[in-house]
């Protein structure tokens, strides 16, 4: 079967702090076959290490090929005796800040340290896959306030999606053109980690697309990435395209009540000026016709915002405080599928990252990008089209760019009709 590597690992190095867990996961009735076996051959003997089910935290609104598909994982952490003789705890203490199971962290990663070395480095552009890796803390475990580890889901920035992920009928490769700035996708990528290397809490919460009226102002997702089968849930789709929205951008509704249909601008943009090249060709000049001032109806669309928040801290019975071994310390993370990538904490130094930054909302017209408009474009190079968002309605300003054609209107206005039911939005 088909495994996605989220990241890969680095060469090893003899400063590297101890980790010494992995996280493995056999097949739970092959495991149960052989157990029995065991028993039967040698009666007495140490039982085999037991495999255990990770319910899933993430409920992602959106759907998998099948229905029945949960993120649940069976797994075992090696080495397993190891592990289970650690001491449980809800949280752990860190540089003075208090981290809990269940609760979102960032995790430092080479783009980390190479930011840290070089002050220069954060003045660069960078993709958001750069910064702090996300991951989710299902369970924590210690031996002692130096050896404290974390077992975690990892949260994968878009850009991370492997080569060969399905989204429905497709086959998609890192970051789509609906995914926002600020998205992260949801996985059952398990590992452990020395939690030596969290620079701080996060907070990501999870968009519900159909709730149209909360504002989304931190990390956020609303899909999720299966590394069994490399499947990607769906997200809602929106305007005739049938292609999600990108929170970063905007939507306008259609006014009329028994559409209220969702379209993107560049769908609608595409659509104008499809209209403007059948009605004028190349050699038509354009006539100005009047545009009506007065609303339909005086009714002025909602706006909807984005999306819920969910979970994350619970309130701890037990907390250990770590204390890292020196003053320089240099970790590895867990061993499977992610496969030990090198994480660095300076203990000296105080690492700043951002646990919410918020998102674009502005503007009547919702957010988003459409998918693909899908056809041709015969009209490039001919004419241009903007929609005009601080007008009330919103309104189309087309431009004519062909300079063999005299006569008419080089630059004139249209309102905007919705291209799924033809009704005029106002």
């Amino acid at each position: 079967m088909a495994t996605a590597r989220k990241r890969p690992r680095p060469d090893v190095e003899e400063t590297q702090a101890e980790c010494p867990f992995t996280v493995v996961h056999p097949d739970p009735n092959e495991k149960q076959k052989k157990a029995k076996r065991r028993r039967q051959d040698s009666e007495g003997q140490t039982p085999p290490p037991k495999v255990l089910l990770q319910p899933s935290p993430f409920s992602p609104m959106g759907k998998f090929k099948d229905p029945n598909n949960t993120l649940d994982r069976h797994y075992q952490v090696q080495p397993f005796q190891k592990w289970m003789d650690m001491t449980r705890y809800n949280s752990f203490v860190l540089n003075g800040v208090k981290y809990y199971s269940e609760g979102f962290i960032f995790v430092a990663n080479s783009s980390t340290i190479e930011r840290q070395k070089n002050p220069n480095e954060a003045l660069q552009p960078r993709k958001k896959s750069d910064d702090d890796w996300v991951a989710r803390i299902l369970e924590i475990r210690a031996s002692d306030e130096h050896h404290v580890y974390a077992r975690v889901y990892w949260m994968y920035w878009p850009d991370e999606l492997p080569a060969g992920t399905q989204e429905g009928r497709r086959t998609i490769q890192g970051r789509q053109s609906y995914h926002g700035q600020n998205e992260l996708i949801a996985s059952n990528h398990m590992d452990v980690i020395n939690v030596v290397s969290v620079t701080a809490a996060a907070t990501v919460n999870q968009w519900d697309e159909t709730n149209e009226d909360e504002v989304q102002p931190a990390l956020y997702w609303r899909q999720a990435f299966d590394v069994r089968s490399m499947e990607l849930s769906s997200a809602e789709p929106r305007c005739r395209c049938n292609r999600p929205e990108n929170p970063d951008k905007r939507l306008i509704g259609c006014t009329n009540a028994e559409c209220k249909k969702w379209l993107h601008d560049d769908c609608l943009v595409h659509e104008a000026l499809l209209n403007t090249y059948k009605r004028l060709g190349t050699d038509k000049p354009h006539k100005p016709t009047p545009i009506k001032e007065e609303q339909e109806n005086g009714e002025e669309p909602k706006r909807p915002l984005s999306p819920s928040e969910s979970g994350a801290a619970q309130t701890a019975q037990q907390s250990i405080d770590v204390k890292p071994e020196d003053q320089r310390a240099t970790i590895r993370l867990g061993d499977v599928e992610k496969k030990g990538s090198v994480a660095k904490i300076e203990e000296s130094m105080t690492v700043a990252v951002a646990s919410g930054t918020e998102s674009k909302k502005r503007g009547r017209p919702r957010k988003s990008e459409p998918g693909d408009p899908g056809t041709a474009k015969p009209y490039e190079g001919l004419f241009e089209a903007f929609i005009m968002n601080d007008i009330n309605p919103p309104t189309l300003e087309i431009k004519d760019r062909r300079e063999n054609v005299t006569g008419g209107e080089k630059r004139w206005m249209e309102r905007i009709n919705c291209i799924v039911c033809g009704h005029q939005i106002h």
